[in-house]
């Protein structure tokens, strides 16, 4: 565990632009140490950049298609930060693409950070605490966030709970596997976006992933075709996520949206708190409580702990 001391003194020097700062704070985050004093930290920040999630099945480009719009982005004399999420290796627990180069063009660019997180089993695609690891780059001063997730599926959907734009990423000649898109991830897409438009069938992939999206009474999906290698595309995708409208926090679907974070933040306070949630279980036993009576005890603690 890190000292109290050490992360304020990290906090004050991240509040100051100081990107080594920064990359401790992920790090200590990533492995669960001092989340407490760093969420609590920075729920005064002010300025918070919008948290763009791309999401897609292996292989279908992502990775390159964020290299475009890390160069459409430079162009524009913008800053934009990428946080990447691997598959973990079974044998080294670590990132098991982290060690590629990636994006390496990009690597002495000031105005890019990137960087490559483990993602757990079971844990739907993300790592532990991602949302406060996204909440330490979008207050730090970027212009623009990236999370870009691995795969797409049930999994996830979690992404959506704490993105404020969803990007999936599709490829031509997915045939079938766009209806099992559908029960997942392409409903909670804002943007979906049918990938290596150069190759043939693009354009049918194109119209399909609309039919599927045109459902009666809903605000009609954007689905938009590129293609990294040629760069068809790019300028228009990225005109189209940073000019569209924030989410409506009042529309059921981000009242699901915010129930999953809470449902996430809940889990997560247990996994890290067992001892006192054992505490509390122990102290309710021999006062003859009730389970209901524990659990109300419980989540009351909860409360308290967080306001």
């Amino acid at each position: 565990m890190s000292d109290k001391g050490d992360i304020r003194e990290l906090l004050r020097r991240y509040r100051h632009g100081e990107r080594p700062a920064l990359n401790r704070l992920v790090s200590f985050v990533s492995r669960g140490d001092g989340i407490d004093l760093i969420r609590d930290e920075l729920q005064d920040g002010s300025h918070e950049s919008p948290l763009i999630a791309i999401t897609g099945n292996s292989g279908v480009g992502k990775s390159t298609l964020l290299g475009r719009l890390i160069e459409h982005v430079r162009s524009l004399d913008e800053t934009i930060a990428i946080l990447a999420c691997d598959p973990e290796s079974a044998l080294t627990g670590g990132a098991l693409l982290g060690d590629r180069v990636r994006m390496s063009s990009h690597a002495g660019d000031e105005g890019v950070w990137i960087r490559s997180l483990a993602s757990a089993s079971g844990q739907q695609a993300v790592v532990d605490h991602l949302d406060l690891i996204a909440q330490l780059l979008t207050q730090f001063g970027f212009d623009h966030v990236i999370l870009e997730t691995v795969g797409a599926g049930q999994g996830d959907v979690a992404v959506e709970s704490i993105a404020d734009l969803v990007v999936l990423l599709i490829q031509p000649e997915i045939g079938d596997e766009l209806q099992w898109e559908k029960a997942g991830v392409l409903e909670v897409a804002d943007v979906v976006v049918v990938h290596k438009g150069d190759l043939p069938g693009a354009e049918r992939t194109e119209a399909q992933a609309r039919d599927l999206l045109n459902l009666p009474g809903c605000e009609q999906t954007p689905v938009v075709r590129v293609s990294s290698k040629t760069g068809e595309g790019i300028a228009e995708l990225w005109s189209l996520l940073v000019n569209r409208p924030q989410r409506d926090l009042t529309t059921g679907r981000n009242t699901r949206r915010l129930l999953r974070l809470v449902q996430q933040r809940i889990a997560t306070w247990f996994a890290f708190h067992p001892d006192e949630v054992e505490s509390i279980v122990q102290g309710c036993s021999s006062s003859g409580m009730t389970n209901e009576q524990t659990i109300t005890r419980i989540l009351s603690h909860l409360t308290n702990d967080h306001s």
